[in-house]
């Protein structure tokens, strides 16, 4: 049995929470879901520039789980730009 997911800090919540391919209606698209945890590591990495030993500090996780976060977000941005999918960031409701 796995151990339960620990509360990760989360300062981010999107306004925006859909992006999709220009000219392809919705009904048409497979949707990609990012997490509140992978679009925060995301954001501190790429908007924050921040060094992953900092950002998972702030995110109150290990070094090597937000490497697992990040990674898993690069994995499902990537499928989404080039297989043309919709990209869905999941909003978070504790926010």
């Amino acid at each position: 049995m796995p151990r339960p997911r620990l509360c990760r800090k989360i300062e981010f919540n999107p306004e925006i929470t859909y992006f999709k391919p220009q000219d392809v209606p919705m009904r048409e698209l497979q949707v990609i879901e990012l997490s509140p945890e992978e679009i925060e590591a995301f954001r501190l990495r790429h908007i924050k520039d921040l060094e992953q030993k900092t950002a998972a500090k702030k995110m109150k996780t290990s070094q090597s789980t937000y490497q697992r976060i990040l990674n898993s977000a690069y994995k499902k941005i990537a499928e989404a730009l080039i297989n043309g999918k919709a990209i869905k960031i999941i909003k978070n409701d504790l926010l």
